[in-house]
């Protein structure tokens, strides 16, 4: 096929195109739609008018096509997720379309495509007096040209998002205006289709004309055809499937192959087509033979459905793929457009690869870990389990993966898949959240130490109870009500630092922190590490602030996303990067239009206070509630475990200083106590350790971490505390109370000999005035009053039996002997007596304890 051919009588119907079809508009007007006037009574005049008013150019714009979600393999190869489209199409080049279908089209719907200027006035007079004689095969003098404005007009009314600017009834009205069989619309089609002509080449219009047509259901254009229904290219259909693709055109509700139904329609068209094709010269009369002789029914006809959206992904990577799709639709990709509207308009037009952040190998381990450790078809309760990744420092989504198939068909089965994504929010993937239990408790320890504190602060474990006045909260206070109670999950009692606390998951060093600051602080703490309700604000304004909040144990419900990404933050000295999942979009030119923008900005935990909360939260890995899930190859990792209220919930998060990693494990729906049952011999509870582990692992073969900066040496002790002075000589009640009121823990430390009165405060360690910090234990010792001082009876010419006869006399009455050889020039006279004695003369001692006598002999052996 030549690539354009153009004849003198095209070249006149183009020239004549406004000037003198403008000119005889009036007459065929007048046979087309006599009827039409007749009843309207509008005339030819008038159509004229309208024709020449009418605008003269159309655009064959790039029409909307397939996009496509690929990740990155190892060695940077592109691995196919899913195509996601409204309409199934991928434009190709006429070159890369076989003549025969090129010819098909031409023969089968406009013989004298390139003979006409766009308007075909033969065809167009014999069509006019077809309709006032009735013959029913005159048709309807459409040219290919024609064909092509009529596909624009209508695809550009289904391209444009429906908006305040073009409502749901101008997207009516455009629809209706380009396929409304009235006399405005034949006419701007022929005046657009001149207009054509005069712009592009025949080649150009042919390509436009092969690559827009409907082929059934949402599949366009004839490469996009010739996939689906045979199984090929359109560059290599045969003559019988190139004649089918072209018989749909006519009636794709009739024509379609997308339903068995049409076949012989299908077939009846397609015969007529090729008998035009032989007529024409275009296939030889073997070929031509061969063609008609090819049946239309299953066995030429492959329906090969396409498969759009997520659940056609293979089962890892449509979790991603899902939440990846909603936020394209969401409108947070500025690359595509600055508007949420140019966004959606970008991706309707599709032809885009867009490049995913998830790691393949890591993505598959995920999901195979999940699955065995919660399988999905566990009938006891509705069990869930998500897992999510983020890389520290940039926020890119490494893994999200969950126990459940994703499947937003409605037709997968109702115990194994689900459409709902646990790990992304109710904007992104249905979720409303779960209590995240004592995950939450970082960022009341962020809190804790931006104000100031230290983590070797110290508090009682053992005060389970606290009056609501005692917490301050500036967004949602004052509170008032029965005193707030609440049990540590261990039973936990005694002092505890805020790091052996943390460590320990403690509920009642956490409510006391909580207590130290107000309430909002720690929200705005919270937020700024971009947490928020997965049912609420983007932003968590919303999130709750009541005391219980502070341990997790309130109504705010989060997701593993959000809690990764903000562990992330942790790791990363306080800098917090917005989770992202798309790398890359790529035009279908192979123009790179960008990805999701890196947002990465400071919180309001200072490097400082991050790397001491991190120092903690390290102490959970290696010696506390989260050290089952510490993979313990090399990588120091950070976390925190939580339990929600009756372990509905659990879960474990961590993070190295590369990957931060969020499980959740718990009820979809439901109360079932996890710590109440056990899944193929593993125990509930511990499920989320058995699944963080091993990802642990595989992440850190991969991605290595290195070790956390440590504490600040500012933040260990937090401003210090002075121990008050006067300690000594007060009621043990006078020193309790004075200890409580600088801020530190009293500690009786029990009762010593003395002979202070009984009660009295004798010695404390620390001692007054010592520097310490707040919450430290002060042990005080009381006098129990039984001390008196002890009488000199060594060398005092005593025997044994004289010295425990003086001692008697003064009321002790527990001795015991010791003997002393005496030196060669030793006193004589002192042989025989006790010359030692041990405590020595003057020790306020009770009398009950045992007094040692040292008696002097010229020889210790005994008999």
């Amino acid at each position: 096929m030549p690539a354009q051919r153009t004849t003198a009588r095209s070249l006149l119907g183009a020239g004549l195109g406004l000037f003198g079809f403008s000119a005889i508009a009036g007459l065929l007007v007048a046979v087309m739609v006599a009827p039409a006037i007749a009843v309207t009574g509008i005339t030819a005049t008038n159509s004229t008018t309208v024709f020449q008013e009418m605008p003269d150019y159309i655009e064959i714009a790039q029409q909307q096509q397939r996009n496509t979600f690929v990740a990155l393999g190892a060695k940077g190869n592109e691995i196919k997720i899913a195509d996601v489209f409204n309409q199934n199409r991928e434009e190709v080049s006429l070159d890369s379309i076989d003549e025969d279908l090129k010819w098909a089209a031409i023969d089968g719907e406009d013989r004298r495509f390139y003979e006409h200027g766009g308007v075909d006035l033969p065809s167009l007079v014999r069509a006019a007096i077809g309709q006032l004689s009735g013959e029913s095969d005159s048709g309807g003098a459409s040219t290919l040209s024609m064909q092509l404005v009529r596909n624009i007009l209508v695809l550009r009314a289904v391209n444009t998002p429906i908006s305040d600017e073009f409502t749901q009834d101008d997207y009516d009205a455009a629809i209706r205006a380009a396929t409304y069989p009235d006399l405005n619309r034949k006419l701007k089609e022929m005046k657009l289709a001149i207009g054509l002509e005069k712009k592009y080449t025949k080649d150009e219009i042919l390509q436009g004309y092969l690559n827009i047509v409907l082929m059934g259901g949402t599949t366009y254009g004839v490469e996009a055809g010739a996939q689906r229904y045979f199984g090929t290219s359109a560059a290599d259909v045969t003559p019988a499937q190139a004649a089918s693709l072209i018989a749909i055109v006519q009636n794709p509700s009739r024509n379609g192959l997308n339903n068995p139904e049409n076949f012989e329609r299908n077939k009846e068209r397609r015969d007529l087509i090729l008998w035009w094709m032989h007529e024409q010269g275009h296939l030889t009369d073997e070929q031509y033979t061969e063609a008609k002789e090819t049946p239309v029914d299953d066995t030429t006809v492959s329906q090969n459905t396409p498969r759009s959206g997520c659940t056609s992904a293979p089962v890892e990577y449509r979790y991603p793929c899902d939440f990846a799709l909603k936020t394209i639709l969401n409108g947070e990709v500025p690359s595509l457009g600055a508007t949420k509207e140019e966004q959606l308009a970008r991706w309707k037009e599709g032809g885009l690869t867009v490049v995913l952040s998830i790691d393949p190998w890591l993505q598959k381990t995920a999901t195979d870990v999940a699955k065995q450790y919660a399988p999905a078809n566990v009938t006891s309760m509705q069990l869930g389990a998500a897992v999510t990744s983020v890389q520290v420092g940039t926020g890119r989504i490494l893994i999200m993966a969950q126990n459940k198939t994703f499947d937003d068909t409605g037709d997968g089965d109702k115990l194994t898949t689900t459409a709902v994504n646990f790990s992304a929010d109710e904007a992104h993937g249905a979720s409303k959240g779960y209590q995240p239990g004592s995950t939450y408790k970082p960022f009341t320890l962020l809190t804790f130490l931006a104000a100031g504190h230290g983590i070797n602060e110290t508090f009682n474990a053992s005060i389970l109870s606290m009056p609501m006045s005692s917490f301050q909260d500036s967004c949602n206070g004052p509170w008032t009500g029965p005193d707030y109670t609440y049990k540590n999950d261990s039973g936990e009692r005694g002092l505890y630092t805020a790091a052996r606390g943390t460590a320990a998951s403690v509920n009642s060093v956490f409510t006391q922190m909580a207590a130290e600051l107000d309430q909002c602080d720690i929200r705005e703490m919270a937020r700024s590490f971009g947490m928020h309700r997965a049912d609420g604000a983007a932003d968590g304004s919303d999130i709750a602030t009541r005391p219980a909040c502070s341990l997790g144990g309130c109504e705010n419900n989060f997701v593993p996303m959000t809690t990764a990404a903000a562990y992330a933050g942790i790791a990363n000295q306080g800098t917090f990067c917005k989770a992202i999942i798309i790398d890359q979009i790529t035009a279908v030119d192979g123009t790179e239009l960008g990805g999701q923008e890196q947002e990465c900005n400071p919180t309001l935990a200072s490097p400082a206070v991050a790397n001491t909360a991190a120092y903690a939260m390290g102490m959970v890995m290696t010696s506390g509630t989260g050290s089952a899930s510490n993979p313990n190859d090399g990588t120091p990792y950070i976390g925190k475990t939580g339990t929600a209220n009756k372990a509905q919930n659990t879960w474990m998060s961590g993070s190295s200083t590369e990957v931060s990693t969020t499980v959740w494990v718990g009820n979809i729906v439901g109360d079932q106590s996890l710590r109440a049952i056990s899944i193929n011999g593993n125990y509930g509870g511990s499920l989320r350790h058995y699944i963080f582990k091993p990802i642990a692992l595989a992440i850190d073969s991969k991605y290595p971490g290195h070790a956390f900066p440590g504490a600040d040496s500012s933040l260990l002790s937090g401003t210090p505390v002075i121990v008050p002075d006067n300690l000594v000589g007060m009621t043990a009640e006078q020193a309790k109370a004075a200890i409580e009121l600088a801020k530190l823990s009293y500690v009786d430390a029990g009762s010593v000999d003395s002979d202070e009165p009984a009660g009295t405060v004798v010695k404390t360690e620390p001692g007054s005035g010592a520097s310490v910090p707040k919450g430290s234990g002060v042990k005080v010792y009381v006098s129990n009053g039984l001390a008196v001082a002890l009488p000199d009876v060594s060398n005092m010419g005593y025997d044994y039996e004289g010295a425990k006869s003086a001692l008697r006399s003064q009321g002790f009455a527990n001795f015991s002997q010791a003997c002393e050889v005496a030196d060669p020039d030793a006193d004589p006279g002192s042989i025989g007596t006790v010359v030692a004695q041990d405590p020595a003369a003057g020790t306020m001692m009770n009398p009950k304890k045992k007094v040692t006598l040292t008696v002097r002999q010229l020889s210790c052996d005994g008999p």
